[in-house]
């Protein structure tokens, strides 16, 4: 797949972060290829792509963790360097924190590192356990913890030196409701100051809820990039019909430019050609049966990851 199915055009005038045509090659294997996108400030932008797309070298790139074959990283128009990365927040996918260390000298420590004082770096720790709902745990060892809070601490750590940039891979994963719930607050508040986030994730219907802009990638290229709601109002029409006795939609397989992409609790979920007329779908529907369900929806992310990368 060499050209974008759907694309904007970046102007990297207001755009914090650019990464222009980033190319990075593992002997055969190319894992990005002239990746070109931005992460606006004040925007959470969603990183999507299938498994081995290039994702976490992208970030990894960000960080100076790969070499570049080819490409630029910039911010806010320079050259990203190591100065400039100390003011950035890193999420690793892998565990980035030293297990047998307590959690709280662990947040002290890493803020240190970015240049904090012993008072800042501590109750800059403290505060971010207690917003992330694991200030009682600020005693225990990082290995201790379960796998949810241990995300909750990295988290923490990305954030402890007040970044104006954060980078997360994978900050989701594993998490229970409420733990979803904390950390996607934090990263929508942290946009709402002005920050640009940066995240990847493969929970579509999350990354929907949480995000205004996604970039999906495949094998090292840019597919997608755009704002949510534009996206979720491109392309064919939508419809969501029920049809008591058929929940299996089966009304609707037999009609012309009519595609069933999902049926769901006996929802049938259509993608409609142009030169078909909902009313024509509206009167097969209830030919079959007692119609409960005849809704106009958008396109979910889902369906324009599985458009993008068809």
């Amino acid at each position: 797949m060499n050209q974008p199915a759907e694309s904007e055009k970046h102007d990297a005038v207001g755009d914090d972060l650019q990464l222009d045509g980033l190319t990075r090659r593992f002997g055969a294997l190319t894992a990005l290829d002239g990746l070109t996108f931005s992460v606006p400030a004040g925007k959470v932008v969603g990183f999507l792509g299938p498994n081995g797309a290039g994702k976490t070298t992208t970030m990894r790139a960000v960080f100076g963790l790969t070499d570049l074959d080819a490409g630029t990283v910039t911010w806010r128009g320079a050259p990203v360097d190591q100065a400039t990365r100390r003011r950035f927040g890193y999420m690793p996918e892998e565990r980035g924190l030293y297990p047998g260390m307590l959690v709280g000298e662990q947040l002290e420590y890493l803020a240190r590192l970015h240049g904090m004082d012993h008072l800042g770096a501590s109750r800059a720790g403290r505060a971010w356990l207690e917003r992330l709902g694991v200030a009682d745990r600020i005693g225990s060892r990082v290995d201790s913890l379960s796998h949810g809070n241990q995300q909750r601490v990295q988290l923490a750590a990305a954030l402890v030196h007040d970044p104006e940039l954060l980078v997360l891979d994978e900050p989701l994963a594993g998490l229970d409701p409420g733990g979803i719930e904390a950390i996607g607050d934090v990263l929508v508040d942290q946009a709402r100051q002005g920050r640009g986030v940066l995240f990847s994730s493969h929970q579509l219907d999350l990354v929907e809820d949480l995000c205004e802009t996604v970039t999906i990638i495949d094998h090292g290229h840019l597919v997608v990039t755009g704002d949510v709601d534009d996206l979720a109002t491109r392309g064919q029409q939508r419809l969501v019909v029920r049809v008591e006795g058929d929940r299996d939609g089966n009304w609707a397989r037999r009609l012309p430019g009519v595609e069933v992409s999902e049926v769901a609790g006996g929802a049938v979920r259509l993608v409609v050609g142009q030169e078909v007329d909902s009313n024509a779908v509206l009167e097969a529907a209830m030919a079959a049966g007692r119609v409960t369900t005849f809704d106009f929806a958008r396109r979910r992310l889902s369906e324009v990851f599985r458009e993008a990368l068809r």
